[in-house]
């Protein structure tokens, strides 16, 4: 077997691994009572800080829409709070309340306790393999954040037109 192709076996078997882990994962979310969608949207507010309405959209792959209905919900249950930016009228800065930060972080506890139950199901060897594997992701991860970052920007064909 060649390189690419161990590559492309062990990334199957980790997106597909992922897509499990996560799965499992929400199950605890149900404990905070937040669709999925409000879950991932406080995520980002609690562990990232503010965010602009369309900052929030793209960080979730949505819609700007789809985000202020989200943000709208989330003001009326008290888990969130909009701000407009001093300096910029039409720009909406969205904070997480306290309520939002403490639902956020005991549903993380509630993950982070259902993994540890299952990871205490494996040897010390195994878990010492899962904590490595983890450094590695983290580290490919970051390194993946990096490389967007500092990518030239590709220009559309319009940008190219008006540039002549």
């Amino acid at each position: 077997m060649q390189i690419h192709d161990v590559a492309r076996t062990a990334a199957d078997r980790l997106h597909s691994a992922a897509i499990h882990l996560l799965r499992r994962m929400r199950r605890q979310d149900e404990g905070m009572g937040l669709t999925p969608a409000r879950a991932s949207a406080l995520s980002i507010l609690v562990l990232g800080g503010p965010a602009t309405v369309g900052g929030l959209a793209k960080a979730e792959q949505v819609s700007a829409p789809t985000v202020t209905r989200l943000v709208v919900g989330m003001e009326r249950d008290g888990l969130v709070r909009r701000q407009p930016d001093v300096r910029d009228g039409r720009v909406v800065w969205v904070h997480p309340t306290a309520k939002g930060t403490r639902l956020l972080h005991e549903g993380r506890r509630r993950r982070v306790a259902a993994l540890a139950d299952d990871l205490d199901t494996l040897s010390a060897a195994e878990r010492a393999t899962v904590a490595a594997a983890a450094d590695i992701l983290e580290r490919m991860l970051a390194h993946g954040q990096e490389a967007r970052r500092t990518a030239p920007r590709r220009r559309t064909p319009r940008q190219v037109k008006g540039a002549r």
